[in-house]
């Protein structure tokens, strides 16, 4: 019969043992005895990114060291990598558990890492909240700048349709200051004109020019001297004995930096740590884009797209689009028609948040005497003049 050797063993001295395989850490299955590839560690393993049982021997230096992460690992966009040579700070990306990792070897490795999570500075519920917060104190910037514009210069200082007390037009002028569309007693002496010499040379967006020229066009050419002229035949004196317009017109520009893109860029930084680029993105540049053209729109298709219930031979229109954006300006061939009724539209009339404002204030004391055109007069002028569209 033919003998079966056994393997030979080579045994190595003490000191020859401990050169080939130098003590391993602590907490490690070789840690104080044989080499124990089965065999568990008593104690649990500690929440570590790497546990000691899955860390290398390194035969250049000597030393026991965590693994290595996978290549896989290092490529995958949105992780960012700590001095320690492993990812411990994760943005939204989650990769499923590794088994090909080398701490997958045993059971407490695989049930580490299938039970480890992701160390997120921004989680994605979190993520969502904050966006939402972000668009939201947008949105509420745009409806300060609006207020601005149509509670403020012009139903207030253009129509003088209401009456406001000291606190209400210091916020209406504040407002005003974030919308950065001229100061007030430029932004009034330009719509008195507009409402006194509609669509003829002297308006300074004439709709008559068309829609590009009326909606933004005007501001890129000078007046025509019909503009200037007629201009100067009205009086603006009111406006200026208002020591409110007086001090936004001479600080105007300080104000406009400071309400139209510092504050709605510091507010969110500061208040729940949005970033300055998206909060000076979204809140100011986006918001202001967004509320100028919305103001331009009553100047060019407010008057061209529409129908004319209260005076057909005039060019303003009543367009529900302009309204739903302007927050109740759009109704403008009602405007044109009663310009001194501080609503801008027929009471009871759909949509016009500007309206419910100025309630709102007169409710709380701060608005007076507003006017308003008699249910007889308006059934009357449709009547009249209407295009039968109401």
């Amino acid at each position: 019969m033919e003998a079966v050797l056994a393997p030979r063993q080579v045994k190595h001295p003490a000191s020859e043992r401990e050169l080939l395989s130098p003590p391993a850490p602590p907490g490690h299955p070789c840690a104080g005895g044989e080499l124990a590839i089965d065999s568990a560690p008593a104690s649990p393993v500690p929440r570590e990114p790497f546990p000691p049982h899955s860390w290398q021997h390194g035969r250049d230096t000597g030393r026991w060291r965590p693994p290595k992460p996978p290549l896989s690992a290092k490529a995958m966009p949105g992780r960012a990598e700590d001095t320690s040579g492993y990812f411990t700070n994760f943005r939204f990306v989650h990769q499923p558990p590794l088994l090909s990792h080398p701490a997958g070897a045993g059971r407490q490795g695989k049930e580490h890492l299938h039970s480890t999570e992701s160390t997120s500075d921004v989680s994605w519920p979190r993520g969502k909240r904050c966006v939402l917060v972000l668009c939201l104190s947008a949105y509420f910037c745009f409806l300060m700048t609006a207020l601005g514009v149509t509670a403020g210069a012009h139903r207030l200082w253009s129509h003088r349709s209401y009456k406001a007390k000291l606190p209400l037009r210091i916020f209406l002028a504040a407002a005003n200051s974030m919308a950065f569309q001229n100061d007030i007693y430029e932004w009034s002496r330009d719509h008195r004109v507009h409402h006194k010499y509609s669509e003829t040379d002297a308006d300074p967006h004439n709709a008559r020019r068309g829609f590009f020229f009326s909606h933004i066009g005007w501001l890129f050419v000078r007046k025509h001297r019909d503009v200037i002229e007629k201009g100067r035949k009205l009086d603006f004196t009111d406006l200026l004995d208002d020591p409110v317009v007086r001090f936004q017109r001479k600080y105007y520009k300080s104000s406009v930096v400071l309400m139209c893109f510092v504050i709605p860029t510091v507010v969110p930084w500061y208040l729940w740590g949005e970033s300055l680029w998206n909060a000076y993105f979204l809140a100011s540049i986006l918001r202001y884009t967004i509320s100028l053209n919305v103001t331009w729109l009553v100047n060019s298709a407010a008057h061209m797209y529409g129908n004319r219930p209260y005076d057909k031979n005039i060019n303003p229109r009543q367009n529900t689009l302009v309204t739903l954006g302007a927050i109740g300006e759009g109704f403008h061939n009602y405007h044109h028609t009663f310009p001194f009724d501080y609503s801008a539209s027929e009471l009871g009339l759909k949509f016009n948040p500007t309206t419910w404002f100025i309630d709102f204030m007169f409710w709380l004391g701060l608005v007076t005497d507003r006017k308003q055109a008699p249910k007889e007069m308006i059934q009357a002028r449709k009547e009249r003049t209407g295009d039968g569209s109401a």
